[in-house]
């Protein structure tokens, strides 16, 4: 049984040697590139960085690449900044570019740049390299600025930003996004305030003064070297569109009130022919009692034959007066 086990624990240790002779050579192999570059990190150094979960070759390429550019960054910083979740590789690049462009930026504001979301590397690039930007952004649907000068007319403009990056504003900066609408309400309110769109067409460089001169670019992370005005259109006639509007409403309205009044002038007539005709009936109402009291005065006395045969002859000579001279005659009375 002995002789069984002597040859297993021999296996078992040439194992283990092997190995440990592989990861020596993994780490030999990265301790030497560091050496030959100048950049001194030790073996145990590199175990430890593989033990906390770090990679080791991305960290001694970034600290090859700063000693190389001649910048001072210890293991330790980019070991905290890759356990922080930054990327280690961008930070070391963009402090390379800053310190060849004359770029004030140290390796605590870069990660602290990086760590909030920004691109470091694009900063430092459109700090050195300035950018060109829409307004507005065609991206989002629109492609021309519309304002209303003080006459009515409409103009459509589009206008062209230069921007750079402002690294101390990076951290709690706007983005650009702001600067394109604040760009956009300032030409809004330079064409609003123009009494005529012609002076806007004859001199568009007043409207990059004026919004130049409103400090856009403050509160965000970016610096405005110039506005450019592209291209500026005439378009619609708002003034007179809203003029036409106006008088279409109050031809409506106009139509409204007559037709109020002529419903009331029906009514007013229909009630005027309802009195009419109740007044119809209470003379007819009346002249029905006139036989009664006719026959009541000849039964007391007071009417003879004769007072109603003269009675009758002036209707008689009434009605054929009225005949001959074209008056329509009134109702006719009764005779009893």
């Amino acid at each position: 049984m002995d002789a069984g086990i002597g040859p297993l624990i021999i296996l078992i240790v040439i194992i283990i040697a092997l190995v440990l002779l592989g990861i020596f050579f993994y780490f030999l192999k990265v301790w030497v590139r560091a050496l030959a570059a100048g950049a001194r990190v030790s073996i145990f150094n590199l175990v430890g960085m593989k033990l906390r979960g770090i990679k080791p070759v991305l960290i001694v390429d970034a600290k090859i690449m700063a000693t190389k550019a001649g910048l001072t960054v210890t293991t330790n910083d980019l070991e905290a900044h890759y356990l922080a979740g930054g990327s280690v590789g961008k930070v070391t690049r963009a402090l390379i570019a800053a310190d060849k462009a004359n770029i004030p930026l140290t390796f605590q504001k870069a990660c602290a740049i990086d760590l909030a979301g920004r691109d470091i590397e694009d900063a430092v690039r459109t700090s050195v390299n300035p950018r060109v930007i829409d307004c507005p952004n065609p991206e989002k649907g629109r492609s021309t600025v519309d304002a209303v000068a003080m006459d009515g007319i409409q103009l459509n403009a589009k206008a062209r930003v230069t921007i750079r990056a402002n690294i101390d504003r990076l951290v709690g900066g706007a983005t650009d996004e702001t600067i394109i609408a604040r760009v956009g309400e300032g030409i809004v309110t330079s064409i609003g305030s123009a009494e005529t769109y012609k002076r806007v067409l004859e001199n568009p460089d007043s409207i990059s003064q004026r919004v130049l001169e409103k400090g856009l670019d403050s509160g965000t992370a970016f610096e405005i070297l110039s506005i450019d005005i592209a291209d500026i259109d005439v378009g619609k006639n708002v003034g007179a569109e809203l003029q036409q509007r106006q008088a279409q409403a109050d031809l409506e309205i106009a139509k409204a009130k007559a037709e109020e009044r002529r419903a009331m002038a029906v009514a007013q007539e229909q009630e005027m022919k309802a009195r009419v005709q109740e007044m119809r009936a209470k003379v007819v109402e009346a002249e029905a009692e006139v036989p009664k009291a006719m026959a009541e005065a000849f039964r007391e006395g007071n009417l003879g034959i004769l007072d109603y045969y003269r009675f009758q002859n002036i209707q008689s000579d009434t009605r054929m007066r009225e005949s001959i001279s074209g008056i329509e005659p009134g109702p006719k009375k009764p005779t009893g």
